[in-house]
């Protein structure tokens, strides 16, 4: 399959640079993924627009202020102290993509060219320092940060920023720090939201609760996988990132439970997707016959195209996504691309606002 199979035209203004004043006031796009029919609502219908037996699985991981700005120290320079201030040099942008451990992660630097293996990278007042330890495609480097005065964790938070996607043509400011994070946000450390879980709010968690709708929550770290670029002519050959996931003895048995009682499983947003899928995946490559998931942490390397089968997941409620994106071509393997990109073309026309901070579609 050609990555131009997945194509479609965007006029800019369509791109949300903001999100609504009120989370579920967003517009929502019901598709019927056999039919391809598609209805105009909005978000505030969708606990109405439920049976009510479903089994709505949702991604709780917290998105890290994983944009960090330092200043290379230098090959040769001695440790960084108020003495040698001189020898910082331009700003160096750090996006934390991947935690390696060990406080390690794989990072996109910019400009990469500019940070051999060995540079130091200086952040803040010297709060925080990092050595590059290996070269990757596209600018990925791998860095160990060495935190000077509290953990790792707590510097990020007071250093970082929100990671906000590049078609958001805006710095970040204060108040994404709580609107570019679900309400239902725990634990993990993902670099992008989880963004179908953005129109959310504890109102429309109770209206489900209310009606006996069962929840569950898994934790995918949303990272490279999920938003890197398609490179390649051919979207088969394009080499996706991996993404950890954990999914609780609770969720594993909630999902199994679910699939065993004929019960759809509805998951919110194509990260719950790729992490149920991946899961199913290797219990099969397992052969175990006793569950259709287990419980666990791995790592979610499944690349989701036209053709391949979905194990677990029946209905799904996504943001829109990028032209020529491996989301693009999820959600077309999970509706048909006729029908999605039909859908899209609607939704360009009608004014729905697109990506992170835009509206949404649910597809059953």
């Amino acid at each position: 399959m050609k990555v131009s199979d997945f194509d479609y035209h965007l006029p800019p203004e369509n791109i949300a640079q903001e999100p609504l004043p009120e989370r579920d006031a967003s517009r929502l796009l019901l598709l019927d993924r056999k039919t391809g029919a598609f209805e105009d609502l909005t978000f505030r219908e969708f606990p109405g627009l439920l049976r009510g037996d479903e089994l709505l699985v949702l991604n709780n991981a917290r998105v890290l202020p994983a944009r960090l700005f330092g200043h290379r120290q230098g090959l040769h320079a001695e440790p960084h102290s108020p003495a040698n201030k001189h020898f910082l040099s331009a700003p160096i942008e750090v996006l934390l993509v991947r935690s390696l451990g060990d406080n390690a992660w794989e990072c996109l630097v910019r400009p990469g060219r500019k940070v051999p293996v060995g540079e130091r990278i200086i952040f803040g007042d010297g709060e925080l320092e990092a050595s590059v330890e290996g070269r990757g495609d596209y600018g990925l480097r791998v860095l160990r940060f060495t935190p000077k005065r509290s953990g790792f964790r707590e510097i990020v938070e007071k250093l970082g920023h929100v990671p906000l996607p590049p078609y958001i043509k805006r710095p970040d400011r204060p108040a994404d720090r709580e609107r570019y994070q679900t309400v239902f946000a725990r634990q993990g450390t993902a670099v992008a939201a989880p963004t179908a879980g953005l129109h959310f709010t504890p109102q429309i968690l109770d209206r489900l609760r209310s009606r006996a709708i069962e929840i569950a929550e898994i934790t995918l770290d949303v990272g490279l996988g999920t938003f890197e670029p398609v490179r390649t002519e051919k979207i088969e050959e394009h080499k996706i990132h991996k993404e950890t996931y954990e999914i609780s003895e609770f969720a594993a048995e909630a999902i199994n439970r679910a699939r065993r009682d004929s019960r759809p499983i509805l998951a919110i947003g194509t990260t719950v997707v790729r992490a149920l899928e991946d899961a199913a995946e290797k219990n099969a490559s397992a052969k175990s016959n006793i569950a259709l998931i287990g419980p666990g942490k791995a790592e979610a390397g499944i690349f989701i195209l036209p053709g391949k089968p979905f194990r677990v997941v029946d209905q799904l409620l996504t943001n829109f996504h990028l032209p020529q994106s491996t989301l693009l071509a999820m959600v077309s393997a999970f509706a048909g691309r006729d029908h999605v990109l039909a859908a899209y073309r609607h939704a360009v026309a009608a004014g729905y606002r697109f990506y992170s901070y835009g509206d949404c579609m649910l597809i059953r």
